[in-house]
């Protein structure tokens, strides 16, 4: 009876949850919104800032490896300063970073309000998560973190829509302007609804664990950026992989040896989360892949224009929404074993016919396909996610939350990279049209998400639900 009670209760109470998540919710959605937003417009800004194709590229990359810096310290943050001060400090240094990039006369100083806005990201969305597990009861947490995945995969699948259709009305500033509309609403319901409910403990600061972190994740992160286009046995790849390897390695070792650590990798002993974890990844790289190749494929295989190709792309992200919320209230009555199966084997189905696409597929056949990877992408990733966040307790909420968003950067960076790469071989391995060869470039790249949707299968079929959930 007292198990049930305790179902039925929030860690901390708070009157209206929903509304003291809102501003995190909709600052997440600009922060992975911003993530896919820019590769419509790269080409504009190209032009615009009169620089070439690899140094763009770093509007991009440079926003990821700020994300990355910062993800693996925020479970320190959140010891160190108040729910409400984080939160607001996050709202700003996005509307700051936007609107320097918004106003930037030069690459440098649109490149310097991306990297401000990584830094924003990097805090507000482990936040999200970290207070969610907090202020609702367990027995709900399957539908609120189907209602959080909703915001994470949403943003990047609607990305492509509303650039496209951004860039038809205005110029490439106006992305960065609408990020400013968003967060500034954020902010007012922030400083409103926004609770204190963590545990300010100011533990000591193990700066050289800090400077691991920060030569771990940006040597991973930048180095598998470079890779989609230098190659992967360029110079500059492998120093940057084997130095992140290196020090991921020693940051490893050393946050298991303190007592106190910056991260608590011991999270992994609990069976659940390492899985739902490994899943969580699998599932964001199948999505960052198909999403980085299906709109170029539109443009450069169907020869499809800009505006039209966000058109393309709206039902799968209005059924990727759908499926998200859904997707959270399955977990509440079934737990995560038979959604993740079920999710990757859907998405299987919508990479195949992915991969079968033609200079001359119909645009009905494609919106189909992009549909069916949508529904099974997302009814995989909430359960999983659920399933890994609720194995943990107490503190282990925001290490976990932590751990898991920094591992989808890292493996976002790479599952673009590696798509990028296949994509690179595709084409080279076949004589015609630019078409022809872009969308023989498009079926390699889809041939590494269905390898991704394979192996998620696999390791779905040894997750075990721990009974809490209502039948």
């Amino acid at each position: 009876m007292e198990e049930m009670n305790n179902g039925m209760k929030a860690r901390v109470q708070v009157k209206k949850p929903w509304l003291a998540i809102l501003p995190l919710m909709l600052g997440s959605f600009v922060g992975m919104f911003s993530e896919t937003a820019l590769n419509i417009a790269l080409p504009q800004l190209m032009k615009a800032l009169q620089v070439g194709q690899s140094s763009i590229q770093w509007l991009v990359t440079g926003y990821m490896l700020v994300i990355g810096i910062v993800l693996p310290l925020s479970s320190l943050l959140t010891k160190w300063f108040t729910t409400k001060k984080l939160v607001i400090f996050g709202l700003l240094a996005f509307i700051i970073g936007s609107l320097i990039s918004g106003l930037g006369v030069n690459f440098p100083m649109v490149l310097v309000g991306r990297m401000i806005q990584g830094i924003s990201t990097g805090i507000i969305l482990p936040l999200m998560f970290t207070i969610a597990m907090l202020i609702f009861p367990p027995n709900k947490l399957g539908t609120v973190n189907g209602v959080l995945a909703l915001v994470i995969m949403f943003a990047p699948a609607i990305g492509p829509t509303l650039t496209g259709l951004i860039l038809a009305a205005g110029s490439w500033r106006d992305i960065f302007y609408t990020f400013v509309v968003f967060l500034v609403i954020a902010l007012i319901i922030a400083f409103i609804s926004v609770k204190n409910v963590n545990t300010i403990s100011k533990p000591k600061i193990d700066w050289l664990s800090i400077i691991l972190s920060i030569v771990a994740f940006s040597g991973l992160i930048a180095g598998t950026s470079f890779a989609s286009h230098a190659g992967w046995l360029s110079a500059q790849v492998l120093i940057c992989l084997i130095v992140g390897i290196i020090a991921l390695i020693l940051y490893c070792k050393r946050q298991l040896s303190l007592q106190v650590p910056v991260l608590n990798l011991k999270v992994f002993k609990h069976r659940n989360f390492t899985l739902g974890a490994i899943l969580v990844m699998i599932d964001f790289g199948i999505i960052l892949s198909a999403m980085y190749l299906l709109p170029q494929y539109l443009q450069n295989g169907l020869l499809v224009a800009v505006a039209l190709t966000g058109i393309i792309m709206l039902p799968g992200g209005l059924i990727n929404a759908i499926t998200s919320a859904l997707a959270g209230r399955m977990y509440d009555n079934f737990g995560a074993k038979w959604p993740a199966r079920i999710g990757f084997l859907i998405a299987f189905v919508g990479a195949v016919m992915l991969s079968l696409v033609t200079t001359h597929s119909a645009i009905w056949y494609v919106i189909l396909a992009h549909i069916i990877l949508m529904i099974g992408a997302p009814l995989a990733m909430s359960p999983s996610q659920t399933s890994a966040l609720n194995s943990l307790k107490g503190l282990e909420s925001a290490d976990g939350s932590a751990i898991l968003n920094t591992m989808q950067q890292i493996v976002g960076a790479l599952a673009t990279a590696l798509a990028t790469s296949f994509l690179t071989m595709g084409r080279g391995a076949v004589n015609g049209s630019a078409a022809f060869k872009f969308t023989n470039g498009v079926h390699y790249g889809m041939y590494f998400t269905i390898a991704l949707t394979v192996i998620g299968f696999i390791i779905a079929l040894f997750v075990k639900d721990d009974g809490n959930y209502t039948d």
